[in-house]
């Protein structure tokens, strides 16, 4: 249950001011390392200022945000650990907003830390802090509620195996094969996730192979989908890429049924899905056009009289300017299948109903520091009275904008 106006204020510029103390003890921290170097190094040889970071293996970030160099170090037997992260806070502002929500929130959206081994037979990554995830069509959730809610404080953890050159095992919590789109926002183009995100699961607990054989690569995972800690489901990817072409075939499925319903375990767990994704990436551009399938089937032991389906398609593009300006934007459309006549599973703004959206986002980056802005707008079609926008759920449509300002370190 959401709290009151007042309250739900006060509660936002907590979380800013929190966010500025962060800002500037990562900042105080950055200036005793300096840019580019280690604790490692420091003392020998002084990297630039100006160096191109080395990417590392995790959180994987399709841009515009570029991550600085981590800091490294030596830790004996453990070989070399690396130390990065990102806090940022965001400003909300939506029309036609949902009972309960508000017109207007701020809150901390990345409050997080990420330690890991990349290097060696055995690795490991953890991803811990606080996080907020905002998706379109959907109330915003205040960011305690979302660590509560839905995947804890340390939402990412695994070991990593590597027993051949081309070969890894992933062991633990981990980010999903679907999608085109990543669960946190400083790894996507826009702030806001999409309505095709929103479908899919985002962190599944279990185990996954990688096998990479020369242009392609092979994933292929045992877990509990969507965070439902009932080892039943099966997912797995096929990808080719070549120079900046690169195309991915992924397609994920419960192999029994769950009764368990959160909101990190909606009723799509019981259902399976597919996508195909392109990615052209080269320059200053990334586009990315892909479409993707879903079904929940009918199973009245779990409340689902009649199934349905989901079928969509979006494109992503990003384009970097000079001196740390770009500017992405994302436009989807979804529909889903059945009618409240047949009672048919609602998964999206009712039976039968469909939604598209077109966000803009323009992003600045000096450095470590960020600030950036998403322009959204979300229109619903055949949907079912109280399962749009507005006070009764009646307005076809939701405009929003947010603010986000913030360091990676």
């Amino acid at each position: 249950m959401r709290v009151s106006d007042k309250l739900t204020t006060v509660k936002g510029l907590r979380d800013l001011a929190v966010v500025s103390l962060c800002i500037g003890l990562a900042a105080m921290a950055a200036a005793q390392v300096g840019p580019g170097t280690s604790p490692a190094n420091q003392t020998d040889t002084a990297v630039p200022a100006t160096a191109t970071p080395t990417p590392l293996p995790a959180p994987t970030m399709s841009g515009p945000l570029q991550p600085p160099a981590p800091v490294s170090f030596e830790a004996g037997p453990f070989g070399r650990l690396n130390f990065d992260g990102v806090i940022s806070g965001i400003g909300v502002f939506q029309g036609n907003h949902l009972p309960g929500d508000h017109s207007a929130q701020a809150a901390v959206s990345e409050g997080q830390i990420f330690f890991q081994k990349a290097s060696g037979w055995w690795q490991f990554y953890v991803q811990a802090g606080a996080y907020n995830i905002l998706s379109l069509g959907t109330p915003f959730l205040p960011t305690d509620k979302s660590i509560d809610d839905l995947y804890g404080p340390v939402p990412v953890a695994y070991l990593k195996l590597a027993p051949g050159k081309d070969t890894l095992i992933l062991i633990g919590e981990l980010p999903t094969i679907m999608g085109a789109e990543s669960t946190f926002d400083f790894q996507d183009m826009n702030i806001e996730r999409g309505l095709l995100w929103n479908q899919e699961n985002a962190i599944n607990r279990g185990i996954q192979l990688n096998q990479t054989l020369g242009k392609f690569s092979v994933w292929l995972s045992w877990n509990d989908g969507y965070y439902s800690n009932q080892y039943t489901w099966l997912s797995g990817s096929v990808g080719y890429t070549n120079g900046p072409h690169s195309f991915v075939v992924a397609g994920m499925g419960n192999l029994s049924h769950t009764v368990r319903q959160t909101l990190a375990t909606p009723l799509q767990n019981n259902g399976s899905m597919y996508a195909a994704i392109y990615t052209y990436s080269k320059g200053s551009w990334v586009i990315q056009p892909y479409t993707q399938f879903g079904f929940v089937p009918t199973n009245r032991d779990i409340g689902i009289a009649k199934g349905a389906s989901t079928r969509g398609g979006a494109v992503l593009v990003s384009h970097t300017f000079k001196h740390g300006f770009s500017l992405a934007g994302r436009g989807e459309y979804l529909a889903t299948t059945g009618s409240a006549a047949q009672n048919a599973v609602n998964l999206l703004f009712g039976p039968g109903s469909a939604g598209w959206s077109s966000t803009l986002t323009p992003t600045y980056q000096y450095k470590r520091f960020f600030t950036r802005a998403d322009l959204s707008f979300v229109g619903a079609t055949g949907f079912t009275p109280g399962e749009a926008f507005g006070p009764h759920g009646t307005n076809p449509n939701q405009p929003r904008g947010v603010i986000e300002m913030g360091f990676m370190f």
